[in-house]
């Protein structure tokens, strides 16, 4: 085994040159997190390099994509703190339908982006009640009408998994739900009515 020669005292950096190596790495690692590091990670180009080299765009995408991931995290975040809530009240809405009978009982499942509508032919001043529970997902709902021109609306709601309720006509035409879905899951909804309505209409 061989040893390497001892290198001599007069070939070893001085203080003085080991601290201007250090200044001189400080200042590329400066110069490097200016030119590079800022443009590719949050499209900051103070000196026009990052543009020069295409990082710029990188990093204004990232953050982009950072602000997108974020507000959708706030909202799923919502979501998800509340799902408790949510499903001891799709309990209680099962309950309360159990324990009534219904004239009508829909189920439907939905496709991830896929909708439809279901609606109830009635006359002005007539009344629904229903109660519905989604299984598998949420889905977005728009409970309303339209018709010879007059329109209302009841209800409205994005990533609900149940809800119960009634309302009464301001004018004669077919009353109901818009659905769709917009999880990456298929949703099943099962909507119960009762009612003064002369039939179910559904279409997609």
């Amino acid at each position: 085994m061989n040893n390497a020669p001892k290198p001599k005292i007069e070939d070893l950096p001085t203080p003085a040159q080991l601290r201007r190596y250090t200044v001189i790495a400080g200042l590329g690692a400066v110069a490097i997190g200016v030119m590079v590091y800022l443009p590719a990670e949050y499209g900051t180009d103070p000196t026009g390099v990052g543009s020069i080299l295409g990082l710029t765009e990188m990093g204004e995408i990232k953050q982009q994509l950072a602000a997108e991931a974020a507000a959708d995290e706030a909202l799923h975040g919502s979501d998800e703190s509340s799902s408790l809530m949510n499903d001891v009240f799709g309990l209680f809405v099962s309950s309360a339908a159990a324990q009534q009978a219904w004239q009508d009982e829909i189920t439907f499942t939905l496709a991830p982006g896929a909708s439809t509508e279901i609606k109830a032919t009635m006359e002005q001043g007539a009344t629904l009640t229903y109660a519905w529970v989604a299984t598998g997902g949420r889905i977005n709902f728009d409970l309303h009408a339209h018709a010879g021109g007059e329109a209302v609306t009841y209800e409205t709601g994005r990533g609900q998994t149940s809800a119960e309720g009634s309302f009464e006509t301001p004018f004669a035409g077919d009353h109901g739900w818009f659905w769709r879905n917009r999880d990456k899951t298929d949703v099943t909804v099962t909507l119960q009515l009762n009612g003064s309505y002369s039939e179910i209409v559904r279409g997609e």
